[in-house]
């Protein structure tokens, strides 16, 4: 059977809040918010995809569900952090948290969905990225 519980590796990375991330209210823009969550799931994955996976496989996706908890302001210094939760069949979630020190300001959860990089259509995910995320 493919699928397992998830017990992840996760990802963190800092960045510091530039004037570009800064919206009219003067603070990080919320679609700036949504970037990020993208791009900590890339690098994440980058990291992740090893044996030519990167090559066998794209992640698209197909639902962001994001909580606005906090704002961040020109300036500060920023934590993202990132893991997987459940998958199974051609879906996986991602969590996403970004803070500002103890203050949790954002948490998200993406649905990715896996697809096969030669036919483009949905796949199901098997061992071989079961296996990346040490899912004993």
């Amino acid at each position: 059977m493919d699928q397992r519980p998830v017990k992840s590796v996760s990802f963190t990375y800092n960045l510091k809040v530039e004037a570009r991330h800064i919206d009219t209210l003067m603070h990080v823009n919320n679609v700036v918010y949504l970037q990020w969550v993208n791009d900590i799931s890339e690098k994440h994955w980058d990291i992740l995809a090893k044996n030519g996976l990167k090559e066998k496989y794209v992640w698209v996706v197909l639902r962001h569900e994001l909580d606005y908890l906090n704002e961040a302001v020109l300036g500060d210094e920023l934590t993202l952090h990132t893991y997987i939760g459940e998958s199974k069949g051609v879906k996986s979630v991602r969590h996403v948290e970004i803070s500002k020190g103890e203050t949790l300001l954002l948490k998200a959860a993406s649905t990715w969905c896996l697809i096969d990089a030669k036919t483009l259509r949905p796949t199901r995910i098997k061992n071989d990225i079961l296996d990346i995320l040490n899912l004993d």
